[in-house]
């Protein structure tokens, strides 16, 4: 629409030119030009008129002409990323990532987010959730006095709510990735700091690898869901008890999904 109307202001423009350059070559003195010799006043206004049109005509079409190249040039940049990625390029996949970043605010799903494209050419997201700094660890309530109670969470709210969450990110990740690529299938990785009772530090670690299916996805009413049951509808792991928590898992490999026939 605005090349559009560029398009239609310009030829208007121009036909002022032409209009103003036709009265210059028809010029015919009148009578009172002729009578108080005004007729290389009026030649000379016309001329100045003309010259006038065409710099402003000549100075937009060079601004439109380099708007013009500069529109082309990223369309030749976006043509040749889709045929890369339509011959399933690994780097075409980061590259498109990249250029679109859907995950430039990643603060409601995490604190990073990093992707791997193997010889598989499944491409593998690895998101650190930290659910700590997202889940509340206190309930807060108003009591009939005005007054604000505040008390620990238990232990098994605070999980449900974490196991959520994390299942909510990663089918956060997982719909975006299925929306920028042609893939049938991604996997998507959650990562975050858990215990390790051999060494008594908390570790960085997998707590939830889902294969995501653009097939699956497309049957599930992501609205009336809950995340937490939904992985039963993708090949994952993930080891979860209410009393406890996460524990960590394998990730899934990328390898065993050749064929994204999940």
């Amino acid at each position: 629409m605005h090349r559009l109307g560029a398009s239609v202001s310009t030829f208007s423009e121009k036909v002022s030119v032409f209009v103003e350059k036709l009265r210059l070559d028809s010029y015919q003195p009148g009578f009172f030009a002729r009578l108080f010799g005004m007729q290389q006043r009026q030649l000379q206004s016309l001329q100045k008129s003309v010259e006038k049109g065409r710099s402003e005509d000549s100075s937009r079409f060079t601004k439109e002409r380099a708007a013009w190249q500069a529109e082309h040039s990223e369309w030749q940049t976006d043509h040749a990323l889709a045929q890369r990625l339509l011959r399933g390029e690994g780097q075409a996949k980061l590259d498109a990532i990249k250029l679109l970043n859907p995950f430039e605010d990643i603060s409601m799903l995490g604190t990073s987010v990093r992707f791997v494209v193997g010889e598989s050419g499944v491409v593998e997201a690895f998101l650190g959730v930290h659910g700590e700094r997202v889940i509340p660890a206190e309930s807060k309530s108003l009591l009939q006095s005005g007054k604000l109670s505040t008390k620990k969470l238990a232990a098994g709210k605070y999980n449900e709510l974490l196991q959520d969450y994390v299942c909510s990110c990663v089918l956060r990740v997982g719909r975006e990735l299925l929306a920028i690529l042609p893939d049938d299938l991604v996997i998507v990785t959650a990562t975050d700091r858990l215990l390790n009772p051999a060494s008594g530090h908390l570790e960085e670690s997998p707590l939830l690898s889902v294969a995501i299916s653009r097939r699956t996805l497309a049957l599930l009413n992501l609205d009336a869901i809950d995340p937490s049951e939904s992985m039963k509808n993708f090949v994952h792991h993930m080891s979860f008890k209410k009393t406890s928590g996460f524990s960590p898992v394998e990730p899934l490999l990328a390898e065993n999904f050749l064929s994204a026939a999940y």
